[in-house]
């Protein structure tokens, strides 16, 4: 690692989220990688979850399913988005299994050539973006899909108020239950509960899960999960200044008695973006406040106390939690991780201890060995 910036990624911590998770909901478990496992590394995050216990991997796109098998994944993978017709070859090629959302590109697709294409049929229960939202066309899907050769092998939906309004879980439930019961296939893969869901809502319908955001511990309902993500810095620079100057790109912040200010090399290009001027980190045991505007790749701070260069800054770990983070800029856990850019290093570690760390921007070759296996 050059730049002193990262990511600790604990796969550990992963892993027994994992386990706890299965042992809750007692079916096959979907770990969702999006998003490079949500900033986390999507290879190094699949195999902590597939040593767990998970039976499959989600991802958004082609792309990422492509990037998975690229770097020697070989089990289940569902695409939970929207793909091109054109792209039903090379799945079929790499035994990806991919969502049918709508009569038009089950159209598209059979046109194209699907035989041998594994399909999961996502059914629109209020969240309104993609699935069918109608049950002829569900089961008119399945007969011109099972015609043209495709293989249908689950079918899904996704609820989206599992946080906060469990009236409008049940009635997304109601609905996909009448829609899998009017179809009358026999699924093997059968899932509507996302994190939250898992943890609360049981039912006699779906025989799997989908768990993304509480494998790094974040949870409505569950205290048990452990926080495997922190972010880090350290100190680069500190100096006395005197009062009178300001500090920073616009002159923000105004000294106005002498103070320790130390940098940080960390900025909005790092996804540490511009709002959390104001904000604490952590720093040798106590909590000091960003002064300045944040820059591209620098961020300044007031210590009550000489700090040395090389000090660790915590921006969010074991003292100041991601959910405190996310409530402060008023946003989400997942947009915090995901917003963390590739030039920041993950450090992974296993029994406390680092094994190993990965940067998309160096050479492929900096990439774990034991992940090469």
């Amino acid at each position: 690692m050059y730049r002193q910036t990262w990511m600790e990624v604990d796969l550990d911590a992963i892993e027994y989220n994992v386990k706890t998770i299965k042992d809750i909901c007692r079916k096959k478990f979907i770990a969702v990688l999006k998003a490079d496992a949500y900033g986390c590394g999507d290879y190094e995050v699949a195999r902590a979850c597939i040593r767990a216990g998970a039976d499959m991997l989600a991802v958004s796109s082609v792309d990422e399913a492509i990037m998975l098998r690229n770097k020697g994944y070989q089990g289940e993978i569902l695409i939970l988005g929207a793909t091109d017709a054109k792209d039903a070859a090379i799945l079929v090629e790499l035994g990806i299994s991919c969502a049918g959302y709508s009569l038009d590109w089950v159209n598209s697709v059979i046109a194209t050539g699907c035989q041998g294409l594994s399909i999961h049929l996502k059914v629109d229960t209020g969240m309104s973006r993609i699935g069918f939202r109608n049950k002829q066309e569900l089961k008119k899907a399945v007969d011109m899909l099972l015609e043209a050769g495709a293989k249908i092998d689950g079918i899904f939906t996704h609820f989206c108020c599992t946080d906060c309004d469990r009236k409008m879980t049940d009635l997304q439930f109601s609905r996909f239950k009448e829609a899998v019961e009017f179809v009358n296939y026999p699924f093997r893969w059968i899932h509507c509960d996302n994190s939250d869901a898992t943890i609360f809502f049981k039912d006699d319908l779906s025989n799997a899960c989908r768990v993304g955001i509480s494998l790094y511990g974040i949870s409505e309902y569950s205290h048990e999960l452990k926080h495997p993500v922190s972010l880090y810095t350290k100190i680069s620079m500190i100096k006395e200044v005197e009062e009178g100057n300001v500090i920073g790109y616009g002159a923000t912040y105004h000294v106005d008695e002498k103070q320790w200010i130390a940098t940080m090399p960390i900025g909005y290009a790092d996804g540490f973006i511009r709002k959390n001027q104001g904000r604490c980190v952590y720093v040798n045991g106590r909590r000091v406040p960003v002064v300045g505007r944040v820059c591209m790749d620098q961020t300044m701070l007031h210590l009550d106390s000489y700090e040395p260069v090389g000090t660790i800054v915590e921006i969010f770990g074991e003292h100041i939690p991601l959910e405190e983070m996310a409530k402060d800029l008023d946003t989400i856990t997942y947009e915090i991780m995901c917003l963390i850019s590739g030039r920041v290093t993950r450090l992974y570690t296993r029994n406390g201890k680092p094994i190993g760390e990965a940067n998309e921007r160096l050479d492929q070759s900096f990439l774990l060995k034991e992940l090469k296996k």
